[in-house]
């Protein structure tokens, strides 16, 4: 049985590679999480802010897909921003750390609209403990050898229009497809990072001085695999507590709930469940915590009020 999970895993993974599925992390709160996908995002919020997200997917599997990631951001000035952020998965023998860096140059139009255009460079570490695992047929070669590209530089590129009201991005976070082998095995397979397209967009609707809610959208795309849209809608009340739901089409639905703790604290949290056949294998759900902490250090140039 621990044999067939892990063949599974290893199956789900190179298929990711060679661009049958989504390599990128998704997230289910996906807005709180743009710097991730886009770095023209970096400074958008006029403060230096932190935040930390950690997801469990597909809870009660042996191996399950986690997620850890931390992100800072912060404006230079009014017209820069950087912004820094650490990735970490793993799912069964495998395990991915990308550190990459931000930057982004905003044009400010009046009535508090931006235009800002970003970039993004950094590193991946990939690890596939093969090695170890515990296998039916000793001495496979597939399975002899572990798999270490410890180097994988890559870059990418955005662009996020916003305002008060509402946001519209696009952003290829790799651009690079940067190629995964088994050194000294003759498999004849080579496996590679598939590069992603992601559009995204909302809007904010007051519905009175209490209540707003705040539909958005998150679309990706690469080559040679199926379109993967996110729509999510969340209601804002008294501007301290988000509560909505999302749903990926042909994949998952979820529901999440986030608190504004005071004008420098947020935290959330979000569960999905699995639409496909894997939730047979899937009882325990997805979970995910985020906590986000905002430094104005008594200068920043807090846009208010912020829903994206």
């Amino acid at each position: 049985m621990r044999f067939k999970k892990y063949i599974l895993f290893i199956t789900v993974l190179f298929l990711g590679f060679i661009a049958q599925a989504q390599q990128e992390t998704m997230y289910t709160q996906y807005m709180n999480q743009l710097l991730s996908i886009n770095p023209a995002y970096a400074g958008a919020k006029g403060v230096t802010s932190a935040s930390i997200i950690a997801r469990e997917q597909w809870t009660g599997w042996e191996g399950n897909p986690s997620t850890q990631t931390i992100y800072v951001h912060s404006p230079l000035s009014n017209e820069t921003g950087v912004g820094g952020s650490i990735v970490v998965d793993k799912i069964g023998p495998v395990s991915k750390t990308d550190i990459f860096g931000d930057y982004s140059y905003t044009i400010t139009y009046p009535n508090e609209v931006y235009l800002s255009l970003g970039l993004k460079a950094g590193v991946s570490f990939y690890q596939a403990q093969l090695a170890d695992m515990t296998i039916t047929e000793p001495g496979d070669p597939s399975f002899a050898v572990d798999i270490a590209r410890n180097f994988m530089p890559n870059a990418g590129v955005g662009v996020y229009f916003s305002s008060p009201d509402y946001y519209l991005g696009l952003a290829v976070p790799k651009l690079i497809t940067n190629k995964i082998t088994i050194e000294d095995i003759e498999t004849g397979a080579v496996s590679k990072q598939a590069l992603h397209v992601f559009l995204m967009g909302g809007y904010v609707f007051d519905i009175n001085r209490f209540f707003k809610f705040k539909p958005y959208f998150m679309a990706r795309g690469s080559m040679n695999s199926p379109l993967s849209i996110d729509l999510t809608g969340q209601f804002v009340i008294f501007e301290r507590l988000w509560l909505g739901g999302t749903y990926r089409f042909g994949n998952a639905f979820g529901i999440m709930a986030q608190v504004k703790v005071n004008d420098q604290l947020k935290i959330g949290y979000a569960f999905d469940y699995t639409t496909t056949t894997l939730s047979q294998f899937n009882a325990g759900g997805t979970h995910e915590v985020f906590i986000e902490f905002d430094f104005s250090f008594g200068r920043g140039r807090v846009r208010s009020p912020r829903y994206f």
